[in-house]
């Protein structure tokens, strides 16, 4: 049975039928012992009465031939009865039976004694006939005309005769008994079926019917089930963790979508950003294939080949972006001066910034030393002064310092410039990865609007854990702080 209803009906018909069967077994032991109990209690002086009234028992005779005329008639007054002679150690002597029938011909006297001093009963003694079965007795001493023991007068109370008249009435009563309590045990279980089902499966099936609801609506906020469930304490739970499981799933999908946005965006942007090179390169090399052969100037391959460097760089970055993106970099920590960087970084920028009249000025003046990975850093710092250079006019200042905090004992990195500056939404786009946990920042979608070079940005600053403040105005500049680990200042 697979559904919950059949497995709910099964278990209350075994648990009702198991409750029964220990019942029935209880309330046998119980008709046993109880009657056991009356019937001992009744008989307890019916050894000591038949050993009073016959001569031979009376003078203390166990083994006399004629005991077992006695014996006869005793059990015709008193079918259930068997009666025994035993010596002081419980040895059987004379009984009025076949030989064959006795199984046993040495009794336990401990308990015959336990008897005779006035033991609580039911108490079971050894029953000669069986070789396994005990039975309640009655039991008397036999004492010698001077006084001394020879013996004992045992009686079994429901001996052989008993048992089978019991075995014949309950063979004709236990079929009709068995199938009536099993008839009973099914309508019991059947009952409490349909109890269980109204008490268990009702805000079950209600649930499924909510989760249907749920499920053929569009997976936006604040979708929820739409009831409470207070009848069942584990099923309002089981709501609950279930509006907290849509609520989560509600903000994956918003992400999802957001980021999805978000590069969409980014890859218009792009796509913007390689066409203008790709454009530019086509129409130069046309004109060039137009103009006859002796007026075809070099100037003009040489634009071209500027547009298919940028081409090309280009492309390098999105491959970089791309590996970035996949965790396919790793920084390698170790112990750089700054002053060494800065010095490289100008003799990298001087030329290009000499060429667009851009004043370039870098200033370390507190001689520190940090750790960090040289080249992820060296990348962060390419990026940022190159679309420094890129939106600053002629004329204009490029600034990189070292500002170092000595109330907080912080350390800055700055690139400032006052270049065209941004946007608030651009500013906005780009300050959003600051507001997040770092271990996220390497793993999110490309900024859009902001170029490949500060995507790259922004994933290198997600691995080497900087924080980063941004401040920006349009037609007067901006502004980057880069967090450092400062090891040692010289």
């Amino acid at each position: 049975m697979k559904s919950l209803f059949g497995r709910i009906l099964l278990a209350a018909t075994l648990v009702i039928f198991i409750l029964f069967i220990a019942l029935w077994q209880w309330l046998q032991f119980s008709q046993d012992f109880s009657r056991n109990q009356i019937q001992q209690s009744l008989h307890r002086d019916l050894a000591e009465h038949m050993a009073h009234i016959n001569p031979l028992l009376s003078q203390g005779i166990t083994s006399d031939a004629a005991l077992k005329e006695a014996f006869h008639d005793f059990m015709l007054l008193g079918p259930s009865f068997e009666i025994y002679t035993l010596d002081r150690q419980g040895k059987v002597i004379a009984y009025d039976a076949k030989e064959e029938k006795i199984k046993q011909s040495q009794i336990d006297t401990n308990i015959i004694d336990d008897f005779i001093q006035g033991a609580n009963l039911p108490l079971l003694g050894t029953d000669p006939r069986s070789s396994s079965k005990d039975k309640i007795f009655s039991a008397a001493r036999l004492l010698a005309p001077d006084g001394q023991q020879t013996g004992y007068l045992y009686v079994i109370i429901g001996g052989e005769d008993f048992d089978a008249w019991q075995s014949i009435v309950s063979e004709h009563q236990a079929p009709q008994f068995w199938t009536t309590a099993i008839l009973i045990a099914i309508g019991f279980a059947l009952v409490l079926f349909v109890l269980l089902l109204k008490l268990f499966t009702a805000p079950l099936s209600r649930l499924e019917n909510d989760l249907r609801l749920v499920a053929s609506q569009q997976l936006n906020a604040g979708v929820v089930l739409p009831r409470q469930y207070t009848g069942s304490s584990e099923i309002n739970k089981l709501s609950s963790h279930i509006n907290t499981l849509l609520e989560a799933l509600s903000q994956q999908h918003q992400a999802i979508n957001r980021q999805q946005e978000e590069r969409h965006e980014f890859m218009l942007h792009l796509s913007h950003d390689l066409k203008t090179p790709l454009t530019s390169l086509q129409g130069y090399i046309d004109t060039w294939l137009l103009l006859p052969p002796h007026e075809r100037s070099s100037d003009l391959i040489e634009v071209a080949a500027n547009a298919s460097q940028h081409l090309q760089q280009l492309l390098g970055q999105m491959l970089e972006l791309e590996a970035l993106e996949n965790g396919q970099v790793t920084p390698n920590w170790n112990e750089l001066h700054l002053v060494d960087l800065l010095e490289e970084l100008q003799l990298t920028f001087a030329p290009r910034a000499n060429s667009k009249k851009v004043m370039l000025n870098f200033v370390d003046s507190h001689n520190l030393t940090v750790r960090t990975d040289r080249q992820l850093l060296l990348r962060i710092l390419n990026n940022l002064i190159d679309n420094a250079i890129r939106y600053t006019p002629e004329q204009g200042m490029i600034k990189i310092q070292t500002i170092r905090d000595l109330a907080t004992n912080k350390v800055w990195l700055q690139v400032s410039d006052n270049g065209s500056g941004m946007h608030k939404h651009e500013l906005t786009a780009l300050k959003r990865m600051t507001q997040k946990p770092l271990a996220m920042m390497a793993k999110q979608t490309a900024l859009p609007q902001l170029g490949v070079g500060l995507a790259i940005v922004r994933q290198l600053l997600g691995i080497l854990q900087c924080d980063i403040e941004i401040s920006s105005q349009p037609g007067k500049g901006t502004t980057f702080n880069i967090k450092l680990q400062v090891v040692s200042q010289s």
